[in-house]
C-alpha cells in the first residue's frame, strides 16, 4: 500500500473555500452530527459512526462533507476513514467549527429516516 498521500481521496484546498460553502454543508443535521461524532472520535470509517439512517445516506454525507472542504478522506484497505480537517479549517476559518461545535442542538432535531428518502439513501 503506498503513503496517505497516494491514498488520500481528493478534497479542495482551503484557500479557495468559502465560509457560505462549509455553513451550508453543516445546515443538514446529519452531517453536523456526523462533525460531532469526528470530534469526539478523531477519524472514523463510514460503518463506525452511530447515525439512525442508511449507511449508503452516511456515505452521502461523508462525500459532502469532503467536498466542502471539511473532511480528508483515505482508504485503509477496502476503507474509507474521515476525518474534520480542524488544523486547516482553524487557519481558514478561525474559531468558526469550535463555535458551531460548542452550540447546543435545537430541541429534537436528531436526524431521521425521511433524510434518507431526501437523500435517496438505502441499504
Amino acid at each position: 500500500m503506498g503513503t496517505l498521500e497516494q491514498v488520500r481521496l481528493p478534497q479542495p484546498d482551503l484557500g479557495g473555500v468559502e465560509i457560505g460553502t462549509v455553513l451550508q454543508a453543516l445546515a443538514d443535521p446529519v452531517r453536523l452530527q456526523i462533525v460531532r461524532l469526528l470530534s469526539e472520535l478523531g477519524q472514523a470509517p463510514c460503518g463506525g459512526l452511530d447515525l439512525p439512517v442508511k449507511r449508503s445516506t452516511v456515505s452521502h454525507h461523508l462525500r459532502a462533507l469532503r467536498e466542502s472542504g471539511l473532511l480528508e478522506t483515505h482508504l485503509q484497505g477496502n476503507t474509507r476513514v474521515s476525518r474534520i480537517r480542524r488544523e486547516e479549517l482553524d487557519r481558514r476559518f478561525p474559531g468558526l467549527l469550535a463555535s458551531i461545535l460548542d452550540a447546543a442542538p435545537a430541541a429534537g432535531a436528531t436526524p431521521t429516516e425521511a433524510d434518507d428518502a431526501r437523500t435517496g439513501g438505502g441499504r
